[in-house]
């Protein structure tokens, strides 16, 4: 897995290699911002995780997540704060995104 220096490197470099869907939170799942498509924990696996943190700004702390589902033909990416500015979701989603192979 190829180290980044900054979050747009790394989008932009999951970009070119076919992480074009922009994923959202919702609730128990995340879903596709262009189709509406809700993926479970079930239907999607976490390829890359990509921590970066802000250098004066707690704010600035994120986790890039590179997600792809078969079931669904999708690959993508998905942003998120880290820490106390994180997301609320549900626990069954938190274990998938806490979990990588």
């Amino acid at each position: 897995m190829k180290n980044y220096d900054t979050l747009s490197e790394a989008i932009n470099d999951l970009v070119l290699q076919g992480y074009t869907a922009n994923f959202n939170l919702k609730g128990d799942c995340i879903e596709d911002l262009d189709t509406d498509i809700p993926l479970h924990p079930a239907d999607f696996e976490i390829d890359e995780i990509h921590r970066f943190e802000g250098m004066t700004d707690p704010e600035d702390e994120c986790i890039l997540y590179a997600i792809s589902s078969t079931t669904h033909d999708v690959k993508g990416l998905l942003v998120n704060a880290y820490g106390i500015y994180s997301d609320v979701y549900s626990a069954e989603l938190a274990a998938k995104l806490h979990t990588h192979k």
